[in-house]
């Protein structure tokens, strides 16, 4: 049973940094493409940044050198660092995967592929 564990959200200023963590088990994570997705309230839930460790990244045009996403195999851990935080960055943020290799742009752009989620962590920014 594939499981994704979100942790790192919390409050901050406009400006500070954050960095998510992803804890997966029940597979091994470089066999997987992840993703990190965020839902803003009243908003459709959308791409943030996506990492196949064959293809590469992809990022969303708004965080685009603000946020670094990142995997740890041996801890089977995916990350995003999220700097220069802005109050249009709150929402909740969850951590995806699917099984294979996709192209990060791809699946950057169509939430509903991904095969799991985890429960999401909540990040706010206050200006």
């Amino acid at each position: 049973q594939v499981q994704l564990v979100e942790s790192g959200g919390g409050s901050v200023q406009a400006g500070g940094s954050l960095r998510l963590s992803c804890a997966a088990s029940g597979y091994v994570s470089s066999s997987y493409s992840m993703g990190w997705f965020r839902q803003g309230s009243g908003k459709e839930r959308e791409g943030v940044a996506v990492l196949d460790s064959y293809t590469g990244t992809s990022y969303a045009d708004p965080v685009k050198g603000r946020f670094t996403i990142s995997q740890d195999n041996a801890k089977n851990t995916l990350y995003l660092q999220m700097n220069s935080l802005k109050p249009e960055d709150t929402a909740m943020y969850y951590c995806a995967a699917k099984r294979g290799t996709w192209a990060p742009w791809w699946l950057l752009q169509r939430t509903s592929e991904m095969d799991y989620w985890g429960q999401g962590t909540q990040v706010t920014v206050s200006s």
